[in-house]
Order: structure tokens, then C-alpha cells, then sequence
């Protein structure tokens, strides 16, 4: 018998960790190409969108623990639309000044790029 490992056989935290990595090497290869073109708007959107996965990372190893029991019932799709909300609140709060890695990432880059 052959393991079948289509999205639709994974769970939950699968899928999520699975979407994350996926995201995350993304994230890099925008940083280092945002960094080689000078682009500064570039830079600045690319330094948020990492922040933004880093908080995702963060509060959704936080929400884990939070039980999805109880007047709204729950279950397996509340587990999965939970990943979605966290990426979308950690997107708003990376974009409205976040916990100031963005800030630090744009700094670096824009100091590599003057040493180029």
C-alpha cells in the first residue's frame, strides 16, 4: 500500500506548516532579489511581508493552545480558518509598524546595498 500525501491527507498543522515553509522561502528570495534591484519600496514591502510571516509563526503557536470548543461549536474547519485569520491580523499588524523587525530588516538591507 502506497502512502497517497495529496494536500486533502493532511492536517491541519501539516498544512500549515507546509504553507509556512513554502511561504518563508518565498519571503528570502524576495528579500535578496528587493536588495539587488536598489528598490527601496521594494525592500521596505518585502521587509513587512517577513515580519508579518514571523509574527504568523509566533501567534499561531499561540492560538494553538486556545480550545475551539464552545459556542460556535469548533471542530476542524474553525482549526483551519484560525491559520487564515492569524496571517491576516499578523499582515495588518507587520503593515501598521508591527514589533519593529521590518523596521530593523529595511535598515540592513539598505546598509548592504550602500556596500555594493
Amino acid at each position: 500500500m502506497t502512502a497517497n500525501l495529496s494536500m486533502a491527507n493532511l492536517g491541519t498543522a501539516d498544512l500549515a506548516m507546509t504553507r509556512s515553509r513554502n511561504n518563508t522561502a518565498h519571503t528570502a528570495a524576495e528579500i535578496q532579489a528587493a536588495a539587488r534591484a536598489k528598490d527601496n519600496e521594494a525592500v521596505r514591502a518585502t521587509a513587512e511581508k517577513f515580519e508579518a510571516q514571523f509574527l504568523s509563526q509566533m501567534m499561531g503557536h499561540m492560538f494553538k493552545g486556545i480550545s475551539s470548543d464552545g459556542v460556535f461549536g469548533g471542530g476542524q474547519a474553525e482549526d483551519t480558518w484560525r491559520d487564515f485569520y492569524v496571517e491576516e491580523i499578523t499582515k495588518s499588524f507587520a503593515s501598521r509598524g508591527g514589533i519593529g523587525l521590518a523596521d530593523t530588516i529595511e535598515r540592513q538591507l539598505l546598509t548592504l546595498q550602500e556596500a555594493v
